[in-house]
């Protein structure tokens, strides 16, 4: 692909802001656009140890501002020179479901996940859906100001009766 075609896509996809149809209600994922330095924590289900990792999460409105998209970005596991793309997930607000569409493509692990974020949820968000051997997750956004936000992603072995922690976020504003 061109360097003119690669700029032509950016610019089809990005947008400035949201879409002057339902802006309020743009606002849920939309206090996350910008850049973020963040450092998780994630269990490793079969050995039960606790990994730590640090990486970029950059958010921005786009398909016409009608959507809220982040993309994850980390060292190349093999070069750790090389920054790539770890995943991206898209947030569409559905006025028919009268809740948030939301998709996590995370390309480099070939991990999958569909929920619905209904809107605020205690002091931020709440998103629940199936991962991609079909067991209930809840993401959840907490503690979110101007300048930073802590991200929660629970599994559930049993359709929703108990909960664990498989991953934790912290960002901060890096822009």
């Amino acid at each position: 692909m061109s360097d003119a075609s690669n700029e032509a896509f950016s610019q089809a996809l990005v947008a400035s802001g949201p879409s002057p149809v339902r802006p309020q209600r743009m606002h849920l994922f939309g206090q996350l656009v910008g850049s973020w330095r963040a450092e998780g924590r994630y269990l490793d289900e079969e050995s039960g140890s606790w990994s730590t990792y640090a990486f970029d999460w950059v958010f921005a409105y786009t398909l016409g501002g009608r959507a809220v998209q982040d993309v994850m970005v980390a060292p190349s596991a093999s070069d750790q020179s090389v920054l790539e793309a770890k995943g991206t997930t898209v947030r569409v607000y559905d006025p028919v479901l009268g809740a948030w569409r939301v998709n996590w493509f995370g390309a480099v692990g070939n991990d999958f996940c569909t929920l619905v974020a209904t809107g605020h949820h205690r002091d931020g968000i709440r998103q629940d859906g199936t991962q991609t051997d079909g067991r209930p997750i809840r993401w959840n956004f907490s503690g979110i100001t101007e300048d930073s936000f802590h991200w929660e992603g629970w599994v559930s072995d049993d359709e929703g009766k108990s909960w664990w922690l498989e991953q934790e976020i912290d960002a901060t504003r890096a822009e």
